[in-house]
């Protein structure tokens, strides 16, 4: 692979990663992963990106989007639903099966 295609593939690595802001300012970098539509309101699903970044997914975070006055920007915002977190991330799960190896929470707790 030369100079330009690695480049080229860092580049696209770096237009999925979003910055937020956490409650105490500090800026966080997230992978973008998808935008799942559920009951007519649209979520992000976010990956944190980890320094030592391994090759299993880790917890998600899901946030709703909310449009700003801006149109150039979009707010994200907690979702303080359970049964609506887990119905967004039911259909992620579903939508990338193929790409991620997900595990199951509950099946880990029995083993």
């Amino acid at each position: 692979m030369d100079e330009n295609e690695n480049n080229m593939l860092e580049d696209e690595e770096l237009n999925n990663i979003v910055i937020l802001n956490d409650e105490n300012g500090e800026e966080i970098p997230f992978e973008f992963l998808d935008v799942i539509e559920y009951e007519g309101e649209e979520y992000v699903v976010l990956l944190p990106v980890e320094e030592d970044e391994e090759d299993d997914l880790g917890e998600v975070v899901i946030l709703k989007i909310e449009d700003t006055e801006d149109e150039e920007e979009e707010s994200y915002v907690s979702v303080d639903d359970e049964e609506t977190l887990n119905r967004v991330f039911q259909i992620f799960k579903e939508k990338f099966k193929e790409e991620f190896n997900f595990v199951d929470e509950e099946e880990d707790e029995e083993e």
